[in-house]
Protein backbone atom coordinates (compact mmCIF):
# COMPACT_ATOMS: atom_id res chain seq x y z
CA UNK A 1 0.00 0.00 0.00
CA UNK A 2 1.65 3.51 -0.90
CA UNK A 3 1.60 6.34 1.22
CA UNK A 4 -0.84 8.25 0.17
CA UNK A 5 -3.46 5.23 0.63
CA UNK A 6 -2.43 5.05 4.42
CA UNK A 7 -2.19 8.77 5.30
CA UNK A 8 -4.72 10.58 3.20
CA UNK A 9 -6.97 7.95 1.34
CA UNK A 10 -9.58 8.79 4.26
CA UNK A 11 -10.09 12.61 3.10
CA UNK A 12 -11.30 11.84 -0.02
CA UNK A 13 -13.26 8.45 0.91
CA UNK A 14 -14.61 10.59 3.94
CA UNK A 15 -15.70 13.19 1.38
CA UNK A 16 -17.07 11.01 -1.08
CA UNK A 17 -19.19 9.63 1.61
CA UNK A 18 -20.53 13.11 2.41
CA UNK A 19 -21.61 13.68 -1.13
CA UNK A 20 -23.75 10.33 -0.64
CA UNK A 21 -25.07 11.26 2.46
CA UNK A 22 -25.93 14.57 -0.10
CA UNK A 23 -27.44 12.33 -2.52
CA UNK A 24 -29.64 11.05 -0.19
CA UNK A 25 -31.69 14.21 1.16
CA UNK A 26 -32.31 14.62 -2.48
CA UNK A 27 -35.47 13.55 -4.86
CA UNK A 28 -35.66 13.33 -8.62
CA UNK A 29 -37.59 16.10 -8.66
CA UNK A 30 -34.75 18.66 -6.60
CA UNK A 31 -32.60 17.27 -9.20
CA UNK A 32 -34.46 19.54 -11.76
CA UNK A 33 -34.19 22.50 -9.50
CA UNK A 34 -32.09 25.42 -10.98
CA UNK A 35 -32.12 28.88 -8.94
CA UNK A 36 -32.07 30.99 -12.31
CA UNK A 37 -30.46 33.09 -14.48
CA UNK A 38 -27.24 31.32 -15.96
CA UNK A 39 -26.76 28.47 -13.28
CA UNK A 40 -27.38 24.82 -14.17
CA UNK A 41 -30.13 22.77 -12.75
CA UNK A 42 -29.09 20.78 -9.55
CA UNK A 43 -28.74 17.35 -11.66
CA UNK A 44 -26.64 19.11 -14.03
CA UNK A 45 -24.29 20.13 -11.41
CA UNK A 46 -24.29 16.40 -9.72
CA UNK A 47 -23.41 15.09 -13.47
CA UNK A 48 -20.54 17.94 -13.46
CA UNK A 49 -18.66 16.70 -10.16
CA UNK A 50 -18.87 13.09 -11.85
CA UNK A 51 -17.16 14.14 -14.76
CA UNK A 52 -14.49 16.21 -13.14
CA UNK A 53 -14.11 13.15 -10.98
CA UNK A 54 -13.73 11.31 -14.36
CA UNK A 55 -11.30 13.51 -14.97
CA UNK A 56 -8.89 13.33 -12.39
CA UNK A 57 -9.37 9.50 -12.32
CA UNK A 58 -8.05 9.42 -15.82
CA UNK A 59 -4.85 11.96 -15.27
CA UNK A 60 -3.88 9.76 -12.89
CA UNK A 61 -3.38 6.83 -15.30
CA UNK A 62 -2.28 8.82 -18.00
CA UNK A 63 -0.80 11.62 -15.97
CA UNK A 64 -2.26 14.37 -17.87
CA UNK A 65 -5.54 15.88 -17.30
CA UNK A 66 -8.32 16.13 -20.11
CA UNK A 67 -11.51 17.85 -19.51
CA UNK A 68 -12.94 16.88 -22.28
CA UNK A 69 -15.20 13.97 -20.93
CA UNK A 70 -18.70 14.69 -20.91
CA UNK A 71 -21.53 11.79 -19.71
CA UNK A 72 -24.14 11.95 -22.33
CA UNK A 73 -26.14 8.71 -20.67
CA UNK A 74 -29.85 10.26 -21.14
CA UNK A 75 -31.57 10.89 -18.37
CA UNK A 76 -28.44 10.60 -15.72
CA UNK A 77 -29.07 14.05 -14.21
CA UNK A 78 -32.45 14.02 -13.36
CA UNK A 79 -32.17 10.44 -11.48
CA UNK A 80 -30.45 10.09 -8.09
CA UNK A 81 -30.33 6.78 -8.17
CA UNK A 82 -28.18 6.49 -11.39
CA UNK A 83 -26.01 9.22 -10.54
CA UNK A 84 -24.91 7.76 -7.34
CA UNK A 85 -24.83 3.84 -8.99
CA UNK A 86 -22.14 5.97 -11.33
CA UNK A 87 -20.76 7.78 -8.58
CA UNK A 88 -20.04 4.29 -7.25
CA UNK A 89 -18.63 3.22 -10.06
CA UNK A 90 -16.18 5.99 -10.20
CA UNK A 91 -15.08 6.04 -6.59
CA UNK A 92 -14.02 2.38 -6.70
CA UNK A 93 -12.25 3.04 -9.86
CA UNK A 94 -10.57 6.01 -7.88
CA UNK A 95 -9.60 3.79 -5.09
CA UNK A 96 -7.93 1.08 -7.53
CA UNK A 97 -6.07 3.76 -9.16
CA UNK A 98 -4.64 5.75 -6.28
CA UNK A 99 -4.35 2.27 -4.76
CA UNK A 100 -2.02 1.30 -7.57
CA UNK A 101 0.11 4.18 -7.62
CA UNK A 102 3.50 3.17 -6.03
CA UNK A 103 5.52 5.27 -3.66
CA UNK A 104 7.73 6.54 -6.35
CA UNK A 105 4.67 8.09 -8.92
CA UNK A 106 3.45 10.23 -6.41
CA UNK A 107 5.83 12.12 -7.40
CA UNK A 108 5.70 12.28 -10.70
CA UNK A 109 3.84 15.42 -12.15
CA UNK A 110 0.82 15.77 -14.08
CA UNK A 111 0.19 18.14 -17.07
CA UNK A 112 -2.78 20.03 -16.72
CA UNK A 113 -2.78 22.15 -19.67
CA UNK A 114 0.02 24.11 -19.44
CA UNK A 115 1.57 23.89 -15.94
CA UNK A 116 2.50 20.51 -13.83
CA UNK A 117 1.04 19.24 -10.84
CA UNK A 118 2.44 16.28 -8.66
CA UNK A 119 0.21 13.47 -8.74
CA UNK A 120 -0.37 14.26 -4.38
CA UNK A 121 -1.09 17.97 -4.65
CA UNK A 122 -3.17 16.52 -7.67
CA UNK A 123 -5.44 14.19 -5.43
CA UNK A 124 -5.30 16.92 -2.79
CA UNK A 125 -7.00 19.54 -5.66
CA UNK A 126 -9.58 16.73 -6.63
CA UNK A 127 -10.95 16.53 -2.58
CA UNK A 128 -10.97 20.58 -3.14
CA UNK A 129 -13.01 19.88 -6.23
CA UNK A 130 -15.41 18.14 -4.06
CA UNK A 131 -15.57 20.70 -1.68
CA UNK A 132 -16.56 23.33 -3.96
CA UNK A 133 -19.02 21.36 -5.46
CA UNK A 134 -20.34 20.84 -1.69
CA UNK A 135 -20.45 24.81 -1.15
CA UNK A 136 -22.48 24.86 -4.76
CA UNK A 137 -24.91 22.80 -3.55
CA UNK A 138 -25.74 23.99 0.21
CA UNK A 139 -26.83 26.92 -2.62
CA UNK A 140 -29.60 24.93 -4.53
CA UNK A 141 -30.98 23.36 -1.09
CA UNK A 142 -30.96 26.54 0.66
CA UNK A 143 -32.78 27.90 -2.57
CA UNK A 144 -35.28 25.32 -2.07
CA UNK A 145 -35.37 25.53 1.58
CA UNK A 146 -34.28 21.92 2.01
CA UNK A 147 -31.93 21.23 4.72
CA UNK A 148 -28.24 19.46 3.91
CA UNK A 149 -27.28 16.47 5.66
CA UNK A 150 -25.39 17.57 8.64
CA UNK A 151 -21.81 17.30 8.29
CA UNK A 152 -21.99 19.66 4.92
CA UNK A 153 -23.64 21.76 7.80
CA UNK A 154 -20.78 21.66 10.20
CA UNK A 155 -17.99 21.93 7.40
CA UNK A 156 -19.80 23.97 4.24
CA UNK A 157 -22.40 25.59 6.10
Amino acid sequence: MNRYMQEKWSWIEGTQGIRSQLMDVLSDADLAFSPGGQNMTLGALCREVGEIEYSYIQSLKTFKQDWSYHNTEAGLESDVSRLKTWYQTLDDEMKATVSALADEDLTKTIDRGGYNMPVEMQLDVYLQALLIFFGKATVYLKAMNKAAPKQIEEYIG
